[in-house]
């Protein structure tokens, strides 16, 4: 098995998965934080299949624009938690 074949019938359809359940609990989540949590983990999930069509394809600038992504998610991530934080203070 190649690597592209790999890729292509083991990697591609488990992170496909993972999304479509991730975004069951984005939908479905009983509460905000559950739902903030789905979402970076959709983000994540989106930088994982950048990064395997970035290999797949040997497209290297697509790395830069995952590091964006990831960075984004960071910053929302941290921006909720202050939020979630001057909440509690109130």
């Amino acid at each position: 098995m190649t690597l592209a074949n790999y890729f292509d019938f083991v990697i591609m359809p488990i992170l496909t998965i993972s999304v479509i359940l991730v975004f069951l609990r984005l939908i479905k989540g009983p509460a905000i934080v559950d739902r903030v949590i789905a979402l970076d983990l959709i983000i994540t999930i989106g930088i994982g299949i950048i990064t395997v069509y970035s290999i797949r394809e040997n497209q290297k600038i697509l790395l830069d624009v995952a590091i964006i992504l990831a960075l984004i998610a960071f910053l929302g991530t941290i921006a909720f938690s202050y939020y979630i934080e001057k909440q509690k203070d109130d």
